[in-house]
Parts: C-alpha cells; sequence; structure tokens
C-alpha cells in the first residue's frame, strides 16, 4: 500500500527525475579511483622489482596482498552493509583505504609493502558488495545490467585513460609519486560520497515519485538487519549461487592477469620500453571498458526484445569467457602490434563476462543483499587472491610467461562451463516461499 501513489504518479504520466543517474555517476567515480588505488602497484612493480631486489614469487606476493585481505573481509563487509547501511559503510571505506594509499608511498621494504597492500584490502572490502547494494536499490531490473556495466567499467577506465600518464610518472617522479597522487584523489572523492550519495531513493529530496515508483516493486530492502548463520548456510548450498561464484572467480582471475602482470610482461616478455608499454598497455584496458558496455547493453537489449532473463543475461558473459582464452595466442607471436592486439581482443572479451553482478543482484535473496554481495564478492577475489601468485611462481619454474598465458585460457575456458552447466536459470531466489512449501 505504501508505494500506491508513486505508482499511481507513475501511470499518470509523471516524467520520473533522473537522479539515479547521477549516483551511478558518483559509483563509477568511486570504483574508477578504487581501481586505480588497487592496481596502480602494477605500473610501479617494475621500479619497485630493480630498487629491491624482489624475486618474481616475492611480486606476486605484493601482487596479491591486496587481494588475500579483501576476500577475507567480503563476508563482513556485506554484513556491515546490511548493519549500517552503504552510505555510511562505503564512505567510510572510501576514506580509510585512501588514507592507506598514501601511507604506501612511504614504504620501504618487502615488508612494508606487504603490510600496507594487507591495509588497503581489507579497507576496500565493502565496496563492490556497496555498489550492488546500491545499484540494486536505485535502478529497476530492466535498466540493471547497464547500471552494473557502467560502474564495473571503472575497474579499466583509470588505467585506460591515464596508464601512460602514471607511467611518466614513475619515471620522472620515482614510483612514490602515483601513490600519494590517487590517495589525495580519493579522498576527495569520499568527502563527495558524504555529501551527495544516499543509501535508497527514498532519502533523496530530488527524487520523485516517479523514479522512486521504478524501483519499488523488486527493489532491495535496506533496513538495518543482522545476517545469520542460516542465511549464510543458505547461500553457500544453492547451486545457482555456486555456478556465479565459480565463473566469477574465473573470469577476475582473467581480469587481475592483466591488472597486476601485464605491464610486467610486456617489458619483460616483450622487451618494450617502460614509457612505452604504459602507452601500449593502455589499449588493453580501453578494450575491456568497451567489452564490458557492450555486454552491459546487449544483455538489456535482449531483455527488452523478449529473450528470456536466463539467456540474455547468460548469453554475453559466455560469449566472452570464450573469447578470453585466445589471450593465449599471445605465447605465438612477439611483435608489439600482434601482441597488443591479441591482448586486446582477449581483454575486450573479458570486460564481456565481467558483468556477473547483474546475477548477483537478479539471482540473490533480496534480503539478503549485502550478505550475498559479500560471499559472492569472497569468490570473485579469490581469483584475483590465487592469479598473481601463481603467475608469478610459474614465472619462476619456468622463467617465461608461456605457461601463465595458458593458466589464465584454462580460467576462462572454466568460466564458460560453471555458466553453462551450473546456472540452470536467472530467477530469484526466495528462501521464505521454499520455507513455506
Amino acid at each position: 500500500m505504501a508505494v500506491q501513489p508513486r505508482v499511481s504518479a507513475l501511470a499518470a504520466g509523471l516524467r520520473p527525475t533522473t537522479v539515479r543517474y547521477r549516483i551511478l555517476g558518483l559509483i563509477l567515480a568511486v570504483t574508477a579511483v578504487n581501481y586505480l588505488d588497487r592496481t596502480i602497484l602494477s605500473i610501479a612493480m617494475p621500479a619497485i622489482k630493480d630498487e629491491f631486489g624482489l624475486s618474481g614469487t616475492q611480486q606476486g606476493a605484493l601482487l596479491s596482498a591486496f587481494s588475500w585481505a579483501y576476500v577475507l573481509c567480503q563476508i563482513p563487509g556485506g554484513w556491515l552493509l546490511d548493519r549500517y547501511g552503504a552510505k555510511l559503510t562505503y564512505g567510510y571505506a572510501i576514506l580509510f583505504w585512501s588514507l592507506a594509499t598514501c601511507a604506501i608511498a612511504a614504504a620501504r621494504g618487502f615488508a612494508g609493502f606487504l603490510g600496507l597492500r594487507i591495509t588497503l584490502g581489507i579497507a576496500e572490502a565493502p565496496s563492490f558488495a556497496g555498489n550492488n547494494k546500491m545499484v540494486t536499490a536505485w535502478f529497476p531490473s530492466k535498466e540493471r545490467a547497464r547500471a552494473t556495466a557502467v560502474y564495473n567499467s571503472g575497474n579499466f577506465i583509470g588505467l585506460a585513460l591515464f596508464l601512460p600518464l602514471l607511467a611518466w610518472l614513475v619515471t620522472s617522479y620515482g614510483w612514490h609519486s602515483i601513490f600519494l597522487l590517487l590517495g589525495l584523489a580519493g579522498v576527495v572523492v569520499s568527502m563527495l560520497w558524504f555529501r551527495f550519495a544516499k543509501s535508497t531513493p527514498a532519502e533523496h529530496p530530488k527524487v520523485n515519485d516517479a523514479e522512486r515508483a521504478l524501483t519499488a516493486a523488486d527493489a532491495a530492502p535496506q533496513e538495518k538487519r543482522k545476517a545469520t548463520r542460516a542465511d549464510l548456510k543458505y547461500l553457500l548450498t544453492k547451486r545457482r549461487m555456486w555456478g556465479m561464484y565459480l565463473a566469477q572467480f574465473c573470469t577476475n582471475g582473467v581480469m587481475w592477469f592483466f591488472l597486476t602482470w601485464f605491464p610486467s610482461y610486456l617489458v619483460e616478455a616483450k622487451g618494450m620500453a617502460f614509457v612505452k608499454a604504459g602507452f601500449l598497455a593502455s589499449l588493453p584496458y580501453l578494450a575491456a571498458l568497451v567489452g564490458v558496455l557492450f555486454s552491459g547493453a546487449l544483455s538489456d537489449r535482449m531483455l527488452k526484445r523478449g529473450v528470456s532473463r536466463t539467456v540474455a543475461r547468460k548469453v554475453p558473459m559466455m560469449l566472452g569467457f570464450a573469447g578470453s582464452a585466445s589471450i593465449i595466442l599471445g605465447n605465438y607471436t612477439s611483435a608489439p602490434a600482434a601482441v597488443i592486439t591479441v591482448m586486446s581482443v582477449a581483454f575486450f572479451a573479458q570486460g564481456m563476462s565481467a558483468i556477473g553482478w547483474t546475477l548477483a543482484s537478479e539471482i540473490a535473496p533480496l534480503r539478503m543483499m549485502g550478505l550475498s554481495g559479500g560471499v559472492f564478492g569472497f569468490f570473485t577475489n579469490l581469483g584475483g587472491a590465487i592469479v598473481p601468485i601463481v603467475v608469478g611462481v610459474i614465472l619462476d619454474a619456468s622463467g617465461s610467461f608461456n605457461g601463465a598465458l595458458v593458466f589464465v585460457a584454462i580460467l576462462a575456458v572454466a568460466g564458460f562451463f560453471a555458466y553453462l552447466v551450473l546456472i540452470d536459470k536467472v530467477e530469484r531466489l526466495d528462501p521464505d516461499a521454499e520455507a513455506a512449501r
């Protein structure tokens, strides 16, 4: 009954406001800073490796330390989102991770880096579960894939646009400069978040009844509640959820090869100069940005044309996994143009497979959205924790990146089959309805 006036306002032809797009723009900005903070170590790594004499395994440990802390704090982060709401939990997370990024500029030696990267991972833990909670509250299901694609483009947009500049800063002013610069940028973004973000349309004074009505039917409830062990058990015993977990592990593993080892791959395996590698490496990130936006738009367009939700959501991502496996072709060429072309195709395809949070928002039980995002984020980022270490070990054992590219291609194939075999349909789980049967 509470939503009736809003529904009536929409039915009467009241034009919805567009505040949700401003909120999405803010989420995109936060995500861009978020991913730059967690990935700029890959840009600085060639300089840091030379300064501190790090082995491949040590480099892998530093590159993955963030993800291990991030993974272990995903479920607590989801609990905090459900308990205290997205605005406060996410806002303080942005501030804390930005201060941690500033502190990395003062790191000296392997142990100092390791500790601060772990701190950064802890601080960023609520980020993508927070994104998912915000988008589920602010966007109707028919717009959700595109909204998810837009904020996921933040994974790549910073590196696509600024990687050459950041590489130049490392060369000209030292690796410390980029951590300090981006940490301060994050502090500014945290202030903008506290000023403009609202957890729900109902809390925003500039949202009219028509815009509220767009999400009233399928928005996740945002009341603060405590997650229970029974909730967690439910999320860990559903085949459909496991399909998403495994697929996200795989797509994030592929992505984290690019976000951690790719600049070093161009310098060490393909012999490119550092600044040139910084410029060329930006092209695959740009391709991934296009891929994720294309996938989100394609999925929503298929849905609007009457294609089933299951097909509209699964097919673009499965095509992305299939295309990501083409990364193995990098083992058969050394020409810079050919290498960048292969990697751009593979990373474009990875971008297509990176809208899995859309499924999380449409399959997870509404009343468990924060906890579900935490569990989903745990498995997603387990790939980011494991892959950099495995690549480092392969590099030390073989002296070559060839085996690493084979490993990444296998991940892509496994992700394809996780969607094909384990996710029968894209349909929201309802534990209360199941219990009543």
